[in-house]
């Protein structure tokens, strides 16, 4: 026995080790040996990130494969034909979503999804939402090639319109509001209109929407949009989860007056009062442990002239992490020093909160499927939560969900230069592949 243990592969060990984690009513993994052979088409990956790239340019060659454009819409019909040819059976629900799904062998099961979006930014880059999209597709060529079926159902979500707002995910999920239909997009179409160009009905929105439970869980990989893992060498991260945004406007009142002839220490100068604020916001969030961020991005100065004290300023607040517990703390400490700071310069600091997201968690076993991939694959991997939107937040409301990011040279996103190198995409899906494989073994069934 402890022969036949020795001469099987690492990942063959993973599974069975993976038993452990079972609980009572969980399936029993059923993947033979060539579940240890299964890797990712390197040179298929890329040469279709590259082939969507030529579609939907703009008159000067730059990227414009913008939500609803024509560029959207002739990319969307080049995915579709790859996906049918696939052999999903492909459909777009009223949401404008695109949805491959592939049979399993047990349909009683919950069906495991992944995907990504394709729309992209004004002159924006290859690889953002396109290479979620792409290696789902990817899972699928792999499981043909290889003449497996799985248990569970499968499906690949392409969703529409992420850059605008998560549209497409949102109207999935039940939270796309009726009244942005009629809203302008970037495209130049309101988001009914664009909806329809999709092929989906903004009419009848609630045929789009699933139900919590509906999926066994929802997978998707990311460039990262910084660069936390090109500088540390490090071939992926496993999301911990997707922060939580709350948003306050800022209002500083003091008194405007002639800057010439009022005295330096006769003043009530707002924008002094705000700049300290501003500081103090920078001082406070870094004073936490932890990878919370807080920002004032934007800054209003009244009246607004040389030879005038300003009299008011407006301001922006936004905070984000994981815990809006510690949000919320924060913020009261920023409060505190507002109202030193109001005291100190004879102003008065008003702060108005205008919104918070919930922040998503990713799925614990999810994770820990991932890292114990990633490990059995002889990947280096940390775990690091998200600062930015993605589709999974929105996936969340549905079933477990995971995310996982790969490196982003220079950190840069939303840019024609951003890049992630051939072999960095094809680790990452792999991940994605063998995720998918273990989670096919062990989800519990309904």
């Amino acid at each position: 026995m402890k022969q036949i243990l020795l001469s099987l592969s690492p990942l063959i060990l993973l599974i069975i080790s993976s038993l452990s984690y079972s609980t009572m009513g969980q399936t029993t993994p059923k993947h033979d040996g060539r579940l240890t052979n299964l890797k990712v088409n390197e040179q298929r990956i890329l040469s279709r990130i590259n082939e969507l790239a030529k579609i939907g340019r703009d008159e000067k060659g730059r990227g414009y494969r913008v939500a609803y454009s024509q560029g959207d819409v002739e990319g969307r019909a080049w995915f579709i034909g790859l996906m049918k040819k696939a052999g999903l059976e492909v459909s777009i629900d009223a949401g404008g979503n695109i949805i491959g799904k592939r049979k399993g062998k047990n349909p009683s099961l919950k069906p495991i999804a992944f995907g990504s979006h394709i729309d992209m930014v004004p002159d924006g880059g290859n690889y953002d939402g396109t290479l979620g999209s792409i290696t789902a597709l990817e899972v699928i060529e792999v499981l043909n090639e290889n003449k497996i079926t799985t248990d569970h159902p499968l499906e690949v979500l392409i969703f529409q319109n992420e850059e605008g707002g998560l549209v497409g995910s949102r109207a999935m999920t039940g939270n796309l509001p009726k009244e942005i239909l009629s809203q302008k997009s970037t495209s130049g179409l309101t988001f009914g209109e664009g909806i329809k160009a999709l092929g989906g009905n903004p009419d009848k929105l609630s045929e789009a929407i699933r139900k919590k439970g509906d999926l066994a869980a929802f997978l998707e990989i990311h460039i990262e949009q910084s660069k936390v893992l090109e500088t540390r060498k490090i071939d992926v991260a496993i999301v911990e989860g997707i922060v939580g945004i709350s948003d306050w406007d800022i209002t500083v009142t003091g008194m405007a007056n002639h800057a010439g002839s009022t005295p330096m220490n006769d003043r009530q100068d707002a924008l002094i009062a705000a700049s300290k604020l501003v500081l103090a916001v920078n001082e406070v969030v870094n004073s936490y442990e932890g990878a919370q961020v807080g920002s004032v991005g934007k800054m209003s100065v009244l009246p607004g002239a040389p030879n005038v004290i300003p009299g008011k300023v407006t301001m922006s607040l936004q905070m984000r992490d994981l815990s809006q517990e510690k949000v919320m703390k924060m913020f009261a400490d920023i409060e505190k020093c507002a109202s030193q700071i109001a005291k100190e310069t004879r102003t008065e600091i008003v702060f108005e909160h205008l919104r918070s997201s919930m922040s998503t968690i990713a799925s614990q076993e999810i994770q820990e499927k991932m890292m114990a991939t990633a490990k059995s694959l002889g990947l280096s991997y940390i775990k690091m939560q998200s600062g930015a939107g993605h589709d999974t937040q929105e996936m969340g409301k549905l079933g477990p969900v995971g995310l996982l990011f790969i490196p982003s040279k220079d950190g840069i996103s939303h840019n024609p230069i951003e890049y992630s190198s051939p072999s960095e995409m094809a680790k990452g899906a792999n991940v994605i592949l063998h995720t998918v494989m273990l989670l096919d073994g062990n989800i519990q069934k309904p």
